[in-house]
């Protein structure tokens, strides 16, 4: 076995050989390491791009634990950027779309930004309307993470942590959180979570990267079709936060338990998309048991790509891009319009510190929180 590990101020190549002359059965691993900008207090912020033996790619900055870019194939291996995202950090650092990146310390919605924990009130940032999305306005998304490109003799991956202190946006607890992305040799991004505490807290981090299979940014997601293993949603309030309550999709434009194009329904006139201006909801997974199974599902027929989502989560969120309006320029210049993508958030329930009847987002000192995502690319 052959390792070359070439190291230079800009960038890091892992190559990784199972012999010393090229065959069919050579597998060739590659981490590039480059600096991808500078914050204004002069924090050095750099890219990892990881590729693994298909030649797929994710690109994944240090700041709040970033997919900047992410490579897959169509029915004619033909590789694109199937996700949003920028080309320098200073607009990452403005950005209120939280494209790509690792949010937290809970991912979606807390009502009035408060909760009761342990006999005491809690009121967190807030920066939603009355409420608290996404950790606040310094969550987890607007930190710099500790970064460690992870050896590989199959799959290249890249260690990501961030230690989250005492207080911070209004959470109890200084909780560590590790985020590794790996890049398998089966063109599936995964992504695993491990999270502790030294006092009891919600924990409910979520990635929210933005997919268009099309590799076309400038149409919309409206063609591609989806499907979520969800006979139920929790719905929501004219404020986007979950009443408590349960509602069957059955009969109604939340149905997407077969493959459905996501236009189909989308402008109903239904007070649920009305709530959100299209999708922005989350689903209760069929079956859950705290395992990684297969959640849901997205097609580009254009492409043929297809992405398979599996998760041990009992929630998903499908946001349709609703207030994507054109007034960002993303990578290339491209400004993204109105549903130009969409995200697929594996969590626990919106506003579950105030809904008991939903699952538990606490964590307690002395234990692990734990959690996979993954997104499979294949074509059709």
């Amino acid at each position: 076995m052959k390792k070359v590990l070439q190291l230079c101020s800009l960038c890091i190549l892992l190559l990784v050989s199972t012999g010393y002359g090229m065959s069919n059965n050579e597998v060739l691993q590659m981490i590039e390491k480059k600096l991808f900008g500078k914050l204004s207090n002069g924090s050095e912020i750099f890219a990892y791009t990881l590729k693994n033996q298909n030649g797929m790619t994710a690109e994944i900055i240090n700041y709040g634990a970033i997919v900047v870019s992410l490579t897959a194939p169509d029915r004619n291996g033909k590789f694109e950027d199937i996700v949003h995202g920028y080309d320098n950090i200073d607009s990452y650092v403005v950005d209120k779309n939280y494209f790509g990146c690792i949010v937290g310390r809970y991912g979606n919605r807390i009502g009035k930004g408060k909760f009761l924990l342990e006999g005491k009130v809690y009121q967190l940032g807030i920066n939603n309307g009355e409420n608290h999305l996404h950790g606040g306005e310094t969550g987890f998304s607007k930190r710099v993470w500790s970064a460690e490109p992870i050896e590989s003799e199959t799959d290249p991956a890249l260690k990501l942590t961030y230690v989250s202190k005492d207080g911070e946006e209004g959470y109890p607890g200084t909780v560590t959180i590790t985020v590794v992305y790996t890049l398998t040799k089966n063109n599936e991004l995964k992504i695993e979570y491990t999270g502790t505490t030294d006092k009891t807290t919600v924990f409910n981090p979520t990635h929210h990267s933005y997919f268009n299979l099309s590799g076309n940014m400038n149409t919309t997601i409206l063609d591609h079709e989806l499907e979520i293993n969800a006979d139920k949603t929790t719905p929501v309030d004219n404020e986007l936060i979950t009443t408590g309550k349960y509602a069957d999709v059955a009969n109604t434009p939340m149905d997407f338990r077969l493959p459905k194009k996501i236009g189909k329904d989308i402008n109903a006139d239904y007070e649920q998309l009305k709530f959100g201006l299209g999708y922005d909801h989350n689903w209760v997974i069929n079956g859950y048991n705290k395992k990684v199974n297969r959640v849901a599902s997205l097609y580009e027929a254009g492409s043929g790509r297809y992405m398979e989502v599996y998760s041990d989560q009992p929630g998903l969120q499908f946001y349709s891009g609703n207030f994507l309006n054109g007034s960002v320029a993303g990578k290339k210049g491209i400004k993204y319009q109105y549903r130009s993508a969409l995200c697929l958030e594996t969590q626990c329930f919106p506003d579950s510190p105030n809904k008991p009847q939903f699952p538990s987002a606490i964590l307690k000192p002395g234990d692990v929180y734990k959690q996979t995502t993954i997104y499979k690319f294949s074509t059709k």
